[in-house]
């Protein structure tokens, strides 16, 4: 395989951000996925949404596991923290990082294998314990490694490649995250580059487990009539409850929206989601109402996208645990060892 690799120098024209790097700044190595692949949309996306959020790419910590999508991250903010970990096992290493030295910004990509099935139990315990987090699941609905079997997610009916019809119920991840306490929890399309780069700015923006689930079709083996994970088929099942435009800080905001109401959502940094209701009755702030309105939407075959549900008083693992604020990494022998009165003090809680 030939080895491509990018030029380093950028055009001395290229637009910067505030913290003065160009959009080149937050690109990565040459993409060897398959021409087309819905999965360099989300890389593409990603790129964007780190640099208007202004954000330095050594600040950021990315982790995936195996397969096609847990490839991307070489593709994005080469500059940034990465490790690539053993298959479905990418929540549990984030996790020890981000108790390790919470100041960086944590960014999970990980596959509909790698998440719905040997990595199933990793994906349901880091959304309940609240990892400050935003993961991202890239789903085609098939093992694009292994020449296109059905995943876990893949829909029932669902045709195969070769015509091989899916027996099996899928597993909905946007369900099974809003179960397990995800506060923050979305689906887009890696073709709607429009809904996911702000839907990927208010996920990094947010305090504890975000999770995007993005459909984003593989070419090579789920991109034919029968496949509901194709191109074809979400652009025409996809059915949006809302659009999201996304602030970093309270400044003075002229909107000018037409075709729906407009709600503005606080974060905890000062950011604002600005949220425009597609669907005048669904609230996204109520789990209950989301869960519904997901499973309406499968019911009737379609494929429902944007802000599926955000807590209004999220807190993540950190808070959770009350763990010293300073990075567990800085600490020195004092605050890790306070000696013998404390450890007698410490037992006598357990009796």
């Amino acid at each position: 395989m030939t080895y491509v690799a990018k030029p380093k120098l950028h055009h001395p024209t290229l637009a910067k951000n505030k913290v003065g790097y160009t959009r080149r700044d937050y690109e990565g190595k040459v993409s060897t996925l398959c021409a087309g692949c819905g999965h360099d949309s989300i890389s593409a996306a990603l790129i964007q949404a780190f640099w208007e959020l202004d954000i330095q790419p050594h600040r950021v910590a990315k982790l995936s596991g195996i397969g096609c999508s847990s490839k991307t991250p070489d593709y994005f903010l080469g500059n940034s923290h990465g490790f690539n970990t053993v298959h479905g096992r990418m929540p549990s290493v984030l996790t020890g990082a981000n108790l390790a030295n919470r100041e960086l910004i944590y960014l999970g990509v990980s596959g509909d294998g790698d998440s719905a099935s040997i990595g199933l139990g990793q994906f349901a315990h880091v959304m309940r314990r609240g990892v400050n987090m935003t993961y991202i699941l890239e789903n085609n609905g098939v093992y694009g490694l292994t020449k296109g079997q059905f995943s876990a997610t893949a829909d029932k009916g669902s045709k195969a490649k070769k015509g091989m019809i899916n027996a099996d119920a899928p597993v909905d991840t946007v369900s099974l995250a809003l179960l397990m306490g995800a506060t923050f929890v979305a689906r887009s399309f890696s073709g709607d580059k429009k809904q996911l780069v702000p839907l990927v700015k208010a996920a990094i923006a947010h305090e504890g487990a975000a999770f995007i689930d993005v459909i984003s079709p593989c070419v090579a083996f789920n991109n034919h009539p029968g496949s509901t994970k194709s191109y074809d088929y979400v652009r025409e099942h996809n059915e949006a409850v809302n659009r999201l435009d996304f602030w970093p800080s309270r400044d003075a905001i002229t909107v000018d929206y037409s075709e729906g109401g407009v709600i503005d959502v606080p974060q905890h940094d000062g950011s604002i989601i600005k949220l425009r209701k597609l669907d005048s009755s669904y609230d996204p702030s109520d789990k209950i109402n989301a869960v519904s309105h997901i499973a309406r939407a499968a019911e009737k075959g379609e494929v429902l996208t944007g802000l599926l549900y955000l807590a209004p008083d999220a807190e993540d693992l950190h808070a959770h645990l009350n763990t010293y604020e300073a990075p567990f990494n800085r600490l020195g022998e004092k605050e890790l060892c306070p000696g013998a009165g404390m450890l007698e003090k410490i037992n006598a809680a357990m009796r």
